[in-house]
């Protein structure tokens, strides 16, 4: 009997140690651009799981399309995105045309992300101006500025025209292409006019611009959010009243294009390492939550997206919860 305990007891070690070796010695993980959100958090957690005895976690400057492309192409093992570009990949779409994407599937869901249109208050004012409706039926000069082609921020300013207008955003918009920081510091010293660009709720990019200029938050019609969510699965956030100094309580909440910040993963890294990554963070939420507040939104109930395939290993941590 000893032996049998024994010979079981040895199988098992066999398969953790087999489990452990499959594992890459070490993780790229692509964030985003230089003072965003993406790059805040990829830091908090890349730091969190080598410190957990993880693979040791380095972090890419990267984008909400270049990480799905370089996760499938294995240049990168895993990086954030949003899960309607996602499933734009997977269906050859958009940014994604000619591109096979199959390698590339979600981890988790994390935080509700909103794309906000931010324009100064002094030109919305003098051009009448709340919405994005009211740009396209009064036809200002705007100088504007989203983030590089390549990230979420400008694929969702892409599309949104695209799919409620059937209009090309560099044809109304005098555009240029900036990260967070450049981009708040033109509109604050008045060599911009509106700088769009998605992030978490609580973005403290928002905050800095709003300690230097009065801004004006656009909505977005919802016939035109309905458009775009027929088309690749967006959802209609609204920013709360309170949330910015722009939007004081007893305000009108603000609508706008929302989705979900997720983190995209190889398909073929193993299971047993996506299911330690998930339960890292899941272990640890309250702590994420003190140092990047939108962590508080992860849930078990819009971890895995209905519309897009989730790793193994992910599905596995997900349903022992």
């Amino acid at each position: 009997m000893k032996k049998v305990i024994f010979a079981l007891l040895m199988l098992v070690l066999s398969a953790v140690a087999s489990s452990a070796e499959s594992w890459p010695p070490g993780l790229r993980f692509m964030t985003g651009p230089a003072g965003g959100n993406w790059a805040i958090l990829g830091n908090i957690l890349a730091e969190q799981w080598s410190a957990a005895g993880l693979p040791q976690t380095s972090n890419i400057a990267g984008g909400g399309v270049s990480n799905i492309l370089n996760v499938h192409a294995r240049r990168g093992d895993l990086g954030f995105s949003v899960t309607s570009l996602l499933g734009a990949a997977l269906k050859g779409e958009a940014d994604f045309k000619g591109r096979k994407v199959s390698n590339a599937v979600i981890m988790s869901n994390l935080y509700t992300q909103y794309t906000y249109f931010i324009m100064r208050r002094d030109f919305a004012e003098q051009n009448n101006i709340q919405s994005i409706e009211d740009i396209i039926a009064n036809k200002p000069v705007i100088r504007f500025a989203t983030l590089r082609p390549g990230t979420s921020s400008e694929f969702v300013v892409k599309v949104l025209f695209d799919k409620a207008w059937g209009l090309d955003y560099k044809k109304i918009f005098q555009v240029q292409y900036e990260t967070y920081e450049s981009g708040a510091s033109l509109l604050i010293d008045n060599h911009l006019d509106c700088f769009a660009f998605s992030v978490g709720k609580a973005a403290p990019i928002i905050s800095t611009i709003e300690d230097n200029i009065d801004i004006v938050l656009l909505s977005v019609g919802q016939e035109a959010l309905d458009k775009l969510s027929e088309a690749y699965g967006t959802v209609t956030l609204e920013i709360e009243p309170g949330t910015y100094k722009a939007l004081p309580e007893g305000a009108k909440p603000v609508k706008a294009v929302g989705d979900y910040t997720c983190i995209v993963v190889r398909k073929d890294l193993p299971e047993s390492l996506v299911y330690e990554l998930n339960k890292s963070i899941w272990e640890n939420k309250s702590a994420l939550a003190e140092k990047f507040p939108d962590m508080n939104e992860l849930a078990k109930a819009t971890a895995l997206p209905e519309r897009v395939p989730a790793h193994d290993g992910s599905v596995k941590f997900f349903g022992d919860l």
